[in-house]
C-alpha cells in the first residue's frame, strides 16, 4: 500500500527535479553570458519548420498500414501468417521511406537551382 503512494510521488518529484535543474542551469548560463557582454538576441532561436520529418513519418506509417493490409491478404492464401505480415510491413514501410527520400531530394535540387 505504501509503495502505491510512494512510487508516483517519487516519479513526479524526479521529473520535477530534472526540469528544475535544466531550467535553472539554462538561466544561469544566460545570465553569465549577459554579464560578460554577449548579445541577448543570441538566445532567440529562429527555427524554420521542416516538413521532411513529417513527410517521412507519414509515408512510413502509410506504408506500414498498406503492409498490414497486404500481409492479411497473403495470410489468407495459405502463406505462413507471421512471415506474411512481417515481410509486407518491412517491404511497404521501407518503400514509404524511399519515396520520402526521393521527394526530399527533389525539393533540395529545386532549391539549389533557384
Amino acid at each position: 500500500m505504501l509503495t502505491a503512494i510512494l512510487v508516483p510521488l517519487a516519479s513526479f518529484a524526479m521529473v520535477f527535479g530534472i526540469i528544475y535543474v535544466i531550467v535553472t542551469a539554462k538561466n544561469r548560463e544566460r545570465m553569465l553570458l549577459i554579464e560578460k557582454g554577449a548579445d541577448p538576441k543570441l538566445f532567440e532561436s529562429v527555427k524554420t519548420p521542416s516538413s521532411g520529418g513529417i513527410l517521412k513519418w507519414g509515408l512510413f506509417l502509410v506504408g506500414i498500414g498498406m503492409g498490414i493490409f497486404c500481409g492479411s491478404l497473403l495470410a489468407g492464401t495459405g502463406m505462413n501468417e507471421t512471415a506474411a505480415y512481417f515481410s509486407m510491413i518491412c517491404l511497404f514501410g521501407g518503400g514509404g521511406l524511399l519515396i520520402a527520400y526521393r521527394i526530399e531530394q527533389k525539393q533540395i535540387n529545386q532549391k539549389e537551382k533557384q
